[in-house]
């Protein structure tokens, strides 16, 4: 089956970063925009979310997006500080471009991305429609940050703090990683969680992730309020790659039940 097509979209964020996007129109409600947001090293433009915009696009318009520093956008990774303004650019542009309903469904980073934008913008008061979310869905995410429990995430500890590691992100998977740390450190996403009440949430974790433990996403849903949904998947693995057409359709449906 062909992929549905998109249409590429370059957009700006609050700190002047270009982000490269694209929009895909829906083959859904005609009201529903879907922000998706890949995991640290991913993109738009690979395959694994080329096939979920596809499916997402069966439930609503879907804008996808590289985070700074990865892909063709600009900046540089701040592994989820600053990517919630990047998060922040795609649901603007969504809202812009007619959407009356929209969604964030976030995969790894992105997932942690999303609870912290959705956080965010309560919790500093943001007014303005441009800007609302009305459902959040977060996948394979972490909760806390300097996890290292286990080796994958071992290695991606490696990549974001060793110079080597660096270079072998930017030449292997073309992502260029800011080499200063966090100062200061950006909230946890178990601690942002708690401010998206009254959004709905649904918080999906595999208990085959090889990077984060269900832990994570227990205290991910033990911190939020309501409402909120916890859906661990039998032999589910981590993010993007390991996500089945039948987990993205029942994202879907629960994004248009709940937005």
């Amino acid at each position: 089956m062909p992929l549905a097509p998109s249409f590429a979209v370059m957009l700006r964020t609050e700190d002047n970063v270009r982000i490269e996007a694209a929009h895909t129109p829906s083959r859904g409600p005609a009201d529903l925009g879907i922000v998706l947001a890949h995991g640290f090293t991913g993109s738009l433009r690979e395959r694994p979310a080329r096939r979920i915009t596809h499916v997402l696009s069966g439930f609503g318009g879907v804008v996808s997006f590289d985070f700074r520093g990865h892909g063709r956008s600009g900046g540089e990774s701040t592994v989820g500080d600053l990517e919630i303004l990047d998060m922040d650019a795609a649901v603007r542009h969504a809202r812009a471009i007619g959407y009356a309903r929209v969604a964030v469904v976030g995969f790894s980073m992105g997932g942690a991305v999303a609870v912290r934008y959705a956080g965010w913008r309560a919790a500093a008061g943001r007014v303005g429609r441009d800007g609302e979310i009305d459902a959040v869905v977060t996948v394979s995410a972490p909760a806390r940050w300097y996890y290292r429990g286990t080796r994958p995430m071992r290695q991606v500890h490696w990549a974001i703090e060793r110079p080597l590691g660096r270079l072998a992100a930017r030449v292997g998977k073309r992502t260029r990683i800011r080499s200063r740390g966090w100062d200061p450190v950006p909230s946890a996403p178990h601690e942002a969680v708690v401010d998206i009440s009254p959004t709905p949430l649904l918080i999906v974790h595999g208990d085959a992730d090889s990077f984060f433990p269900l832990d994570h996403a227990h205290q991910l849903h033990d911190a939020a309020g309501e409402p909120k949904e916890l859906w661990i998947e039998p032999g589910y693995g981590h993010a993007e790659s390991a996500a089945t057409p039948d987990l993205v359709r029942r994202i879907g449906r629960w994004v248009v039940a709940n937005s």
